[in-house]
């Protein structure tokens, strides 16, 4: 008998700790990259050869969404939409924004379940502070302005160790600050390290790098025209891609040291498109798609695709609550896709739902739109035709490049004179046109498409008390007469 009782002790000794730390209690960990396009990544079809190895082995070993997108393309308000799983009209964050206080928020919901809440960079990007409960941050410039992987695998073992050592399972959403702009090697880069302003002088350098790929090598997307200042800014954007995916390793091997990684779930993507124009702070689908991956050991198939189901960043609350069995509160516009990870169908996955308000000039360009597998319908509230819309894309060479083109280029002064001036609503089928090239809105034959997705949009700014609501409708009547 007494030989049994030891038994049972020495199994009680090799159980409590685990039970003390939460093995039984999934981790979580997201990781971010700004303003990195959807087909940037090897894995999504980018043609450049290593481009994002640690990325593309992460894809390998999870499920890789091929129609997922967040809900808003500018940096905080998509980050606030995934926090809350509300529309940015239904949070508070319309554009750079804080949340509202009676909005929960994930990170609420975790401490209140004894989670260890962390965040690598991007602090600001979720305000007011106070809702998002961090235990552990880490300052960009702390970093390397967002942009050393070492320093990612260096704080994010510390975050882990910190977790440990408060045995409490974890969320950690680590940003990286790449590729966002200043381009890695840019002119913007240069003109910023050699500021002397008080606030430069208190931040580091940025780290130095070495070309990935030449202006000749580097992929012109669709959208844009193929020029040699254009060519120029890609070859330093992608370099600033490859440092990002850099990033993204370090963040992952940080994890597997901890031995954590098979409790761990992981969810990679992108706050929105590339910052250039007709990708960053709109609704095309070059704005707001983003490469999701999702990767759980045991539970999620490896080398999974979906290609079926549309998921929106609005969903991302809902679906870590529902993985980790926690209870969603009430309020949230967005639902869980648990059942797509396991590989199961889920109804009414068929279409997104992105808009646009005001931009980081504050000014306000309202935008709506409804993405399917096959089309793009966008409302342009703004679009008067004397209303000139100006956004962060363009900085640096390539909106330059474009208008000095434009000069003697009738067709890059037509899509200059869209950019900056739009129309009401704009229509593309996807499917054959995923650059939007051609718009459909006023081609008879897809009188039909149009009017369907018109009134898609019309529902759930319905539903979900648009202040949009009225303008939209009022367009409505103004084209039916």
């Amino acid at each position: 008998m007494g030989h049994r009782v030891w038994l049972v002790l020495f199994a009680l000794l090799c159980i409590m700790p685990s039970v003390t730390h939460g093995a039984d209690q999934p981790n979580v960990l997201m990781i971010t990259v700004d303003d990195m396009n959807w087909d940037s990544v090897g894995a999504f079809g980018c043609p450049l050869k290593g481009i994002t190895p640690n990325i593309d082995q992460l894809a390998a070993e999870g499920m890789r969404f091929e129609h997922a997108h967040v809900t808003i393309a500018i940096c905080q308000p998509t980050r606030s939409v995934w926090m809350t799983g509300r529309y940015p009209h239904r949070n508070g964050a319309l554009g750079f924004d804080p949340i509202n206080r009676e909005v929960p928020t994930l990170q609420e919901s975790l401490r209140d379940a004894g989670y260890f809440n962390g965040i690598l960079s991007k602090i600001e990007h979720l305000e007011p502070k106070e809702k998002f409960c961090w235990d552990f941050e880490g300052a960009m410039n702390d970093l390397g302005r967002g942009r050393v992987p070492e320093k990612y695998f260096e704080l994010t073992k510390n975050f882990l160790a910190a977790a440990d050592q408060a045995e409490k399972p974890f969320f950690l959403m680590a940003n990286s600050n790449d590729p966002h702009r200043p381009f890695a090697g840019s002119a913007q880069e240069q003109g910023r390290r050699g500021k002397k302003n008080k606030k430069q002088a208190r931040a580091p350098a940025y780290p130095e790098s070495e070309p990935f790929c030449s202006p000749d090598e580097a992929i012109v997307p669709g959208f844009l025209p193929d020029l040699p200042d254009i060519r120029q800014e890609l070859s330093e954007y992608f370099t600033s891609v490859h440092r990002a995916d850099a990033i993204t390793g370090a963040v992952l091997k940080a994890l597997d040291e901890s031995g954590h990684r098979d409790n761990t779930l992981v969810v990679f993507m992108s706050d929105h498109g590339m910052p250039l124009p007709f990708a960053k702070t709109n609704c095309y689908l070059n704005s707001t798609k983003t490469p999701l991956i999702v990767r759980w050991p045991g539970r999620i198939s490896a080398g999974a695709v979906d290609d079926q189901h549309l998921v929106s960043g609005i969903d991302f609350m809902p679906t870590v609550l529902d993985a980790l069995q926690l209870t969603l509160p009430p309020g949230m516009d967005g639902r869980s896709y648990l059942p797509i990870l396991r590989g199961e169908s889920q109804k009414d996955r068929d279409w997104v739902f992105t808009s646009i308000n005001t931009l980081s000039s504050k000014k306000p360009f309202p935008m709506r739109a409804i993405t399917t597998r096959t089309h793009g319908y966008i409302f342009n509230a703004w679009a008067d035709g004397e209303t000139v819309f100006k956004n962060e894309s363009q900085n640096g060479l390539t909106f330059k490049a474009m208008q000095q083109a434009a000069q003697n280029d009738p067709e890059i002064a037509e899509r200059v004179k869209l950019f900056q001036y739009r129309q009401p609503e704009e229509l593309y089928n996807y499917e054959q046109d995923p650059a939007a090239r051609e718009d459909l809105s006023e081609d008879n034959g897809k009188r039909e498409i149009l009017v369907d997705l018109r009134n898609q949009l019309e529902t759930i700014m319905a539903e979900t008390d648009d202040p949009q609501l009225e303008n939209y409708r009022s367009y409505l009547k103004s084209v039916a007469e």
